[in-house]
């Protein structure tokens, strides 16, 4: 068998006294899109943090492509290459261009030169289609060509998973397609992802298992139209028909 783009095992987190994660076991192959849903609170977030170290897990292990990135002397710097993220907020920088924005990691985490810098982040923009936006500052974009700029940053690393954590959640409904789309067509193009979500028509027709998560644990998972339709414990009937 193959070995996993990500695998979790046992692993707990605590804030204080408050058990969030409780025991996740979790493997994620190639080229999977793995749907998070589930209530505010049941721990999605902080299990998609805990997958990219920005939270640190209280005990447990994760693995990126056979590499322990709990084990003690792991380079996060270098894990992060390969791992992008995206946030509900877009965390671009107010003071800079999309092209620097998109760049700076580049120049100093790659060590790129500025010309290799730029084209690289030209051709993530037109992936994301805002190749005219490059000179633009992150105040004349609406929120959902900010989000596609995070995600054309993220993509300029060229990671082998991207973790997308809400995406939307910030976004004025009519700008909640153009960025679903982007996310279509890199699955499409065979991107490994996990995305948390709450947009379940995405969930259905883009994602290839769907784990439901309610207090700190993953209570159900399966095929997203299985869970949609057919979801098996009470706790997901409820949520689901709540949801949809």
């Amino acid at each position: 068998m193959a070995t996993p783009v990500i695998e979790v095992r046992d692993l707990h987190k605590y804030f204080g006294e408050l058990e969030v994660l409780k025991g996740i076991d979790l493997r994620v192959d190639e080229q999977e899109v793995i749907c998070v849903v589930g209530p505010s609170g049941s721990g999605k977030s902080t299990l998609l943090r805990c997958v990219n170290r920005l939270e640190e897990p209280t005990s447990g292990q994760i693995f990126i492509e056979g590499d322990d990135i709990t084990a003690k002397g792991c380079n996060i710097d270098r894990v992060r290459q390969r791992v992008g993220m995206v946030f509900q907020q877009f965390n671009l920088f107010p003071h800079m261009s999309v092209l620097d924005n998109i760049t700076i990691a580049l120049r100093k985490v790659k060590r790129l030169k500025g010309k290799a810098a730029t084209e690289i982040a030209r051709e993530r923009l037109d992936k994301v289609g805002l190749a005219d936006k490059a000179d633009a500052y992150p105040i004349q974009l609406s929120g959902g060509q900010q989000q596609r700029v995070a995600i054309a940053r993220a993509l300029a690393m060229d990671p082998d998973v991207m973790l997308f954590d809400e995406p939307t959640s910030a976004l004025d409904p009519e700008l909640v397609g153009d960025v679903l789309a982007v996310m279509q067509r890199l699955a499409e193009e065979g991107m490994t992802m996990m995305v948390v979500t709450h947009e379940m028509g995405f969930a259905r027709e883009v994602g290839t298992r769907m784990m439901f998560m309610d207090f700190g644990v993953v209570q159900e998972e399966g095929p997203p139209a299985q869970l949609l339709d057919h979801p098996a414990s009470e706790r997901a009937k409820e949520f689901f028909s709540r949801v949809l």
